[in-house]
């Protein structure tokens, strides 16, 4: 293929879901021929809100999910790091389907990839191909966005998420639980593989140093640990398979766009996973920028820079703001002294009690 409308430069959700987005306009499209991770192998899960289901349906993706890959969570309980801090958040109280749909990170890609096979306008090229606009989604590492000079403001929070699949002895009923606390984050995400209501993703979030030995520790020793951090709440909990750990860190790319080219998802900005909505801050990139190229005047480029602002300033004020909650919360409840964790724990309580609130939060996740 010699030439394009636009050049998609990576191969994960964000780039695939706007691969198809922008075919279904009649573009001529061009993403990497890569293919998808192996289930086995990828111990990632997403928790997808409202906003990015309703994407993900658009492009047809979402129901070619097999039944087990998506799990709602229709109740989640968060808890602090003493006694009568906690947060109880409910869809049947919200009025929503439910809070967020747990989704296997490889059946979704494996989906998206097969959805870019059959798309028309949409061509699967391992070679270099001019285009009007180049999408850089490459991830929070990209080549692409270093080699045109783009700042990238990271700041590692010395911390590894850790990641496995669990079996629970009881179901897990569509409750999502996470404990914040001194100084680390766990989620328990509740999944239908590898057994059906009854297992968890797990994402734990822990200092480098003790990642590293729980990454390192037996099975029975990193079940206990996992046992006394959640307290049995969820059961007896056991692996399901390996363990992996990434490291943490916030991150910003001083400018979205430029003449022709232009960032999105992980390229642009990376934040903590404690609240779940980084891929979610990548699918607002792609329905956003579909719809500014979609609504583009006839006379104007798909690269002109004009018109790629439009996109930078509507995702400035979302994506900055989900940067500064997630960073506010972990600094917050990575403070030992007693008496802020006391005061966390009593605002915790009073936030539980006041339902106006907790529906503008809720509400935010739904659609960030």
């Amino acid at each position: 293929m010699d030439s394009v409308d636009v050049s998609i430069r990576g191969s994960g959700p964000v780039a695939f879901s706007l691969g198809l987005a922008l075919a279904r306009q009649g573009l001529r499209v061009a993403l990497p021929q890569v293919p998808p991770l192996a289930a086995a192998g990828d111990l990632r899960a997403y928790a997808l809100n409202a906003a990015a289901r309703a994407l993900l349906s658009s492009l047809r993706v979402w129901d070619a999910l097999p039944a087990d890959a998506v799990t709602p969570v229709y109740d989640m309980h968060v808890e602090g790091d003493g006694a009568g801090g906690a947060l109880d958040f409910s869809s049947w109280q919200q009025g929503v389907e439910a809070l967020a749909w747990i989704v296997d990170a490889a059946e979704l890609e494996r989906a998206l990839h097969t959805a870019a096979r059959f798309a028309p306008h949409l061509a699967l090229d391992s070679g270099e191909v001019r285009a009007t606009l180049t999408v850089l989604a490459e991830g929070k590492d990209s080549a692409a966005r270093e080699a045109l000079g783009v700042a990238f403001e990271r700041h590692a929070y010395g911390q590894i998420a850790v990641a496995a699949r669990l079996r629970a002895d009881r179901p897990h009923g569509g409750v999502a639980r996470q404990w914040f606390r001194s100084p680390d984050v766990l989620a328990l995400l509740p999944l239908d593989r590898p057994q059906r209501e009854s297992s968890y993703a797990l994402v734990w979030s822990l200092p480098a140093e003790r990642a590293r030995a729980l990454l390192d520790a037996d099975d029975a020793a990193f079940e206990q640990a996992l046992a006394e951090a959640s307290g049995g709440a969820a059961g007896t909990l056991q692996l399901a398979g390996a363990r992996a750990g990434w490291p943490l860190a916030i991150a910003r790319a001083e400018r979205l766009c430029g003449p022709g080219w232009v960032l999105v998802g992980d390229a642009a900005h990376v934040v903590h996973p404690l609240a779940g909505q980084g891929l979610n801050l990548g699918l607002g990139d792609v329905a956003a920028l579909a719809r500014v190229l979609a609504e583009r005047e006839p006379w104007r480029s798909l690269g002109d820079e004009v018109l790629l602002r439009r996109y930078a300033r509507e995702r400035a004020l979302p994506t900055r703001a989900m940067a500064q909650l997630t960073d506010g919360l972990l600094h917050l409840f990575a403070q030992p002294q007693p008496l802020v964790r006391e005061l966390r724990n009593r605002g915790m309580t009073l936030l539980n009690h006041f339902a106006p609130l907790k529906r503008l939060l809720t509400s935010r996740a739904l659609d960030a």
